[in-house]
């Protein structure tokens, strides 16, 4: 990694902080930021603020967007080396052939270490720079110490939340035994990376297990819980009300429900008694089905996440982006059932910022992540306000929400160190990481390529039974089809 002197100035920019007194965003326009250490140490509303401290290095940020970094609470980071073979993919085609252990005959931890850091990497370069990552790679000891290892490793804040579940060869109980090996190792390193539990078989998994999952969380304090909840015809029920009943929503511990489609009117009351959060992921939750039913109506305690990111985009940019159309259209389309015309935009671009940056941090229990105060981390984003996409703005918020790309992000701090600077990750000797990668892709892909796909009939998870959806085309006449993947 690249040394970063104690104090660092971002000078001349627009900064879009955040106040504390009104909860709300605030821009200092042709302003300084002061980075101490790891935290926000000032901001002032000059370029040039005097008595800094002795040896501070000054960054120009005319022209510039000064940003909080974006927090990812939902993302799967192991899964990078099978980009574009899930293209077209479904839910049930996912959950028979990728997800968790259904890889795990020809993952190898190799393949976990250099999927999980090249992931973390993209993600740093997309302005993402803490991420609550459901580790579902828990397959042996070795996979699991691979993903814990890379996400160390990455230079990323990184929750890294074990998926506890039990295989013929990997016991729940032996999971256990490892995670608290690892949690004393970190103990006693200087990381960003912090364990946290995921756990979805409240319902499914033998007892035992779960119980030993509660008394785990307990006796080690886990700050953060996370888990996929569905609902609806996809089944996966492990909601607000369910985790009540196990006593886990009103301690502190951090819950975080990942999707949350089909939450119910008493899982958002539980929600906002308890200060809980769910963690929507648009474009995911688009691909796969799964709709947003009533995601719009519990945004208070929502976030924003990625989720399977091999699928589609790495970058909370396009999150926001597509969260805050489809639920502008949403609420749109209300009123245009009534045959009248909308004379109001239903969402603003700054609820949606902060739900990809402030909510994420408080879906942690981390106000200090996500925003822009002193006293804060300094986790930051500096976007290039007079790149060809972005010039001629006047409203920074809008700028980011709506027009800016991961291209047009210039530098990238975590934790006060740089780890993208004009442009160019800093992670110390990116190109060996590449083609490591690049040699792990080539094995996965083809083991993934070579297997039979999976036979979808009947029932999903002995529920709902499958449904067809209507394939449509655009091109024109008989014979043009749906198309095949170009994976040959």
């Amino acid at each position: 990694m690249s040394t970063t002197p104690s104090s660092i100035l971002l000078s001349g920019g627009t900064i879009i902080a955040f106040n504390e007194k009104t909860e709300s965003l605030e821009v200092i326009r042709d302003g300084a930021l002061l980075v101490t250490g790891n935290q926000i140490a000032g901001i002032y509303d000059t370029a040039h603020p005097s008595n800094l401290p002795a040896g501070t290095e000054v960054v120009d940020c005319n022209h510039k967007i000064i940003s909080p970094g974006f927090v990812d609470t939902h993302r799967h980071g192991w899964q990078t080396a099978i980009k574009t073979l899930t293209a077209n993919t479904t839910m049930p085609d996912y959950m028979s052939r990728y997800a968790g252990g259904n890889a795990a005959s020809y993952y190898t931890a190799e393949d976990v270490y250099i999927g999980q850091l090249a992931g973390l990497l993209e993600a740093l370069n997309a302005g993402v720079t803490t991420s609550l990552d459901h580790a579902h790679h828990i397959w042996s000891k070795e996979t699991s110490e691979a993903g814990l290892k890379a996400s160390h490793e990455s230079g990323a804040r990184v929750y890294w939340n074990c998926a506890f579940g039990g295989t013929p060869t990997y016991s729940c109980s032996d999971q256990i035994a490892d995670f608290k090996e690892f949690a004393k190792s970190i103990s006693t390193s200087n990381s960003l990376t912090t364990l946290g539990v995921a756990y979805d078989g409240w319902s499914v998994f033998p007892p035992e297990d779960t119980k030993a999952v509660i008394a785990l969380t307990k006796e080690l304090n886990i700050p953060v819980l996370t888990t996929h909840y569905l609902g609806g015809a996809f089944m996966a029920n492990n909601s607000p009300e369910l985790l009540q009943t196990y006593g886990l929503l009103d301690t502190d511990m951090a819950v975080v429900f990942s999707h949350a489609s089909n939450v119910t009117p008493m899982g958002s009351i539980l929600l906002r008694s308890s200060n809980q959060f769910i963690s929507v992921t648009p474009e995911s939750e688009m691909h796969y089905g799964l709709s947003h039913p009533n995601g719009h109506q519990i945004q208070d305690q929502a976030s924003l996440g990625v989720d399977t990111f091999h699928t589609f985009s790495t970058d909370l940019l396009t999150q926001a982006r597509i969260w805050l159309q489809r639920t502008r259209s949403r609420l749109y389309d209300q009123v245009l059932e009534r045959w009248e015309v909308p004379k109001n935009n239903p969402m603003s671009v700054n609820q949606v910022f902060l739900m990809a940056t402030r909510q994420g941090g408080l879906a942690l229990r981390r106000p200090d992540l996500g925003v822009i105060r002193v006293g804060a981390k300094a986790d930051l984003v500096v976007f290039d306000g007079r790149s060809p996409g972005m010039l001629g703005w006047r409203d920074p918020v809008a700028a980011v929400i709506l027009h800016a790309n991961v291209g047009d992000i210039e530098h990238v701090l975590v934790d006060g160190k740089f780890r993208k600077r004009d442009g160019k990750l800093t992670f110390e000797n990116y190109g060996a990481v590449v083609d490591r990668f690049l040699a792990s892709v080539e094995r996965v892909q083809k083991a993934d390529i070579e297997r039979p796909p999976p036979v979808i009939e009947g029932r999903f998870w002995g529920g709902c039974p499958y449904g067809h959806a209507l394939e449509v085309n655009a091109c024109r006449g008989l014979g043009t089809g749906y198309g095949t993947q170009f994976l040959h």
